[in-house]
């Protein structure tokens, strides 16, 4: 019944000439009303809800109305229909392809006017069959050319066979085919939300008042920006870095800013909006103890406008602790201060601006020390200029550039004290064997270490934490090593740049420069430099430590618990015996033991085990990888070879015994186990790490686990 009217009136239009058909195409290249409908092959059905206006092309027939047509069964139903559906077919030649889509506008023309019959028929219109026919026939161009477009373009789409259309000039078919493929790329355009965001890659801010990063740029009363500062350190854009700011300002955490603010923060995964979140804080803490230390400096009298914006330029913690450290009460005047102190900081003055106008003897002072003599005067006026060199920031960014460019090693060694002890071991050894033997323990626990050379920027993070722990001990020595030509680049560039005499000056004059340029490298800038590097080295070990334990500890939380089963947890020990414990399948403790599986008395000691199996169905061993694991790992295997537990299908396995013995006196298992002796309760945990690993190891203290880079 669904078909009958649009077999009945395809026979009318197959029946119509070529001339008819390019008279369609041609007339509908008027019609710019038109809108595609969604590109699948029933879009007619999915969008004939809209109600049926004439004159409007939107709106597709509706096909449950077909049975209400009185006109359709009359006409004669043609023999040749069912070969209609056959242009879904593939097709390879080009000819082929033409007749194809003339097939396709035949049936959508079938459809058209079965549907102009249904709009006229609701409108109620009373004319005769021949004007209606007539009707049908001038109306039939509009609706069955863009029925026509909509069939032929989604068959170019779905194909991409765009080419179908070639060699055939100017032909409409192949425009609407374009147009079909700007519709559809715009209907696949991702929604506001993307677009904001592919805005936000380009650097773009939706949404970010100047005023509030004015404000951000400006709160911590330093000489650099902010945000600048941040963004360069955490190589995230500076939009993004100010709404991160604000965000936590306003007391909204991690999880939230990522779950239900991805556009404000450019979709930043948690760990890096963690490491912002960080190097803000850390910024923030610098701000104020550059604050501090400059209150404390005008509370002694010290600062002067240079000094505080030195202390303002500082952009680590390095550095301000570089420029406050020589006024640190309780610390030594420096060098500088002294002479700055004898009032030769004018003398310095003059040396570089107006060195012409300089003569050293009139700084003399007989009598004063620092200033009897022109050797003095010129030392405390090369004091004054190494400092001022020192603590210049383009100065220091020059230098670290060349330390980037060059080969820069960290170098350890066995310190002296640690040599002096090891040649007099043979001498002291009876006087205090176990202490001498302790030291010798360590000497020989960093023997890696002893003559040890790496690149500073391939390093390990284990072995920057290792150097430190020797260091610590007094066992190794380590130094950083520059080479000689940083040096030399560093003077040059000094003496044709930034720290020349600006007018004429004389060769003691250029003497004093390149003296004062010499002192300062290696007394200022070198341990400077190998400070900062340290620190580097040390946080960056210290950090990947801390992912290295974190990526540890989620691997031992996470393995799946054995269920369902009796488990038998063994802690395994010599002279004490292997401390037993048999957990029920929920955990709870069925009984205690200790056998002495290692002892003259073997023989009795594997019957008992037996039979503690045997009765409590025990089908699962958990030893601990401590004392004498190998030993009782090759007993339970020699039984279960022998089929000793027979009918019983016994297994083992080994786990880490990390903690158990401080866990085993620690209060909390005090308080979970009280009438237990402390050998027992390490059984117990033992076996309990296998049948629940995450319940058992939260119980004990991180640092026990064992899972760290470096214990």
């Amino acid at each position: 019944m669904m078909r009958r009217p649009r077999t009945t009136t395809a026979k009318v239009v197959e029946n119509s000439t070529d001339s008819d058909l390019s008279t369609i195409l041609i007339s509908d290249e008027d019609s710019d009303e038109w809108t595609p409908a969604e590109p699948k092959l029933k879009a007619p059905t999915t969008t004939a809800g809209a109600p049926a206006v004439p004159g409007e092309k939107k709106a597709a027939p509706k096909r449950t109305a077909k049975p209400k047509e009185p006109k359709a069964p009359k006409q004669p139903k043609p023999p040749k229909e069912p070969k209609v559906p056959k242009p879904r077919a593939p097709r390879k030649t080009a000819a082929e392809r033409k007749t194809q889509a003339s097939k396709v506008v035949k049936v959508s023309r079938t459809s058209v006017l079965a549907g102009t019959k249904r709009k006229n028929i609701d409108e109620g219109k009373n004319d005769d069959k021949a004007a209606e026919n007539k009707e049908e026939k001038h109306t039939d161009c509009g609706p069955s050319t863009n029925m026509k477009k909509e069939r032929v373009s989604f068959i170019v789409s779905e194909a991409n066979q765009a080419d179908m259309w070639a060699g055939e000039g100017s032909s409409p078919a192949g425009l609407i085919a374009k147009k079909e493929e700007v519709e559809d790329f715009t209907f696949d355009e991702p929604c506001l939300k993307k677009q904001k965001t592919s805005g936000a890659f380009l650097g773009q801010p939706s949404a970010l008042p100047s005023s509030t990063a004015n404000v951000l740029r400006n709160e911590l009363n330093m000489n650099w920006d902010f945000i600048e500062v941040l963004s360069t350190l955490t190589c995230v854009e500076q939009w993004v870095c100010v709404n991160i700011i604000r965000l936590l300002r306003e007391e909204n955490t991690v999880p939230f800013m990522v779950r239900y603010r991805k556009d404000m923060i450019n979709h930043m995964d948690a760990d890096a909006v963690r490491d912002v979140q960080l190097v803000y804080e850390e910024l923030g803490t610098l701000s104020k103890k550059t604050q501090s230390v400059i209150q404390t400096l005008k509370k002694d009298g010290v600062l002067t406008v240079e000094l505080e914006q030195n202390l303002r330029s500082c952009r680590s913690a390095d550095q301000l602790d570089h420029v406050y450290s020589p006024y640190k009460k309780g610390s030594k005047l420096t060098k500088a201060r002294r002479a700055k102190a004898l009032g030769l900081e004018d003398a310095a003055s003059l040396l570089m601006n107006t060195p012409h106008t300089l003569d050293l003897r009139t700084w003399v002072k007989p009598g004063t020390e620092g200033l009897s003599s022109v050797e003095e005067v010129s030392t405390g006026v090369e004091h004054i200029l190494a400092d001022l060199i020192a603590k210049d920031p383009e100065t220091l960014a020059y230098v670290k550039t060349l330390c980037e460019n060059s080969f820069v090693t960290i170098q350890s060694s066995v310190s002296k004290s640690a040599l002096k002890e090891k040649e007099q071991k043979s001498v002291q050894d009876h006087k205090k064997p176990g202490a001498k033997q302790n030291k010798k323990m360590d000497i020989d626990k960093f023997h890696l270490y002893v003559d040890f050379t790496s690149n500073i920027q391939r390093i390990q993070p284990h072995q920057t934490l290792a150097i430190n722990r020797g260091e610590s001990l007094k066992i190794l020595t380590v130094k950083v090593n520059i080479p000689d030509r940083v040096k030399n680049d560093f003077t040059r560039w000094c003496i044709d740049n930034s720290w020349k005499p600006k007018t004429f000056a004389r060769e003691e004059h250029w003497a004093i420069v390149r003296s004062a340029i010499d002192d300062s490298y290696k007394r200022l800038i070198l341990p400077f430099l190998t400070r900062n590097y340290r620190t580097k080295l040390s946080s960056a070990a210290e950090k990947e430590s801390i992912a290295m334990f974190v990526s540890n500890l989620r691997r031992c939380l996470l393995v799946g618990p054995v269920r369902g089963c009796v488990i038998l947890g063994v802690d395994p020990g010599f002279r004490h015996g292997c401390k037993l414990a048999v957990l029920s399948p929920t955990g709870q403790i069925i009984h205690t033991d200790v056998v002495y599986l290692h002892n003259s008395g073997q023989q009795r000691e594997v019957d008992k085990l037996r039979h503690l199996m045997m009765t409590y169905s025990c089908t699962n061993v958990v030893i601990g990888n401590g004392t004498a694991c190998r030993e009782t790992e090759s007993v339970f295997a020699d039984l279960i070879s022998r089929r000793c537990f027979h009918p019983l299908d016994v297994s083992y396995c080994i786990t880490s015994e990390a903690g158990a013995s401080i866990y085993s006196v620690s209060p909390e298992a005090v308080k979970e186990l009280p009438d237990m002796d402390p050998n027992l309760r390490s059984a117990v945990s033992i076996g309990r790490r296998v049948q629940d690993p995450m319940a058992e190891l939260v119980k004990i203290d991180p640092k026990h686990i064992g899972i760290g880079t470096y214990q």
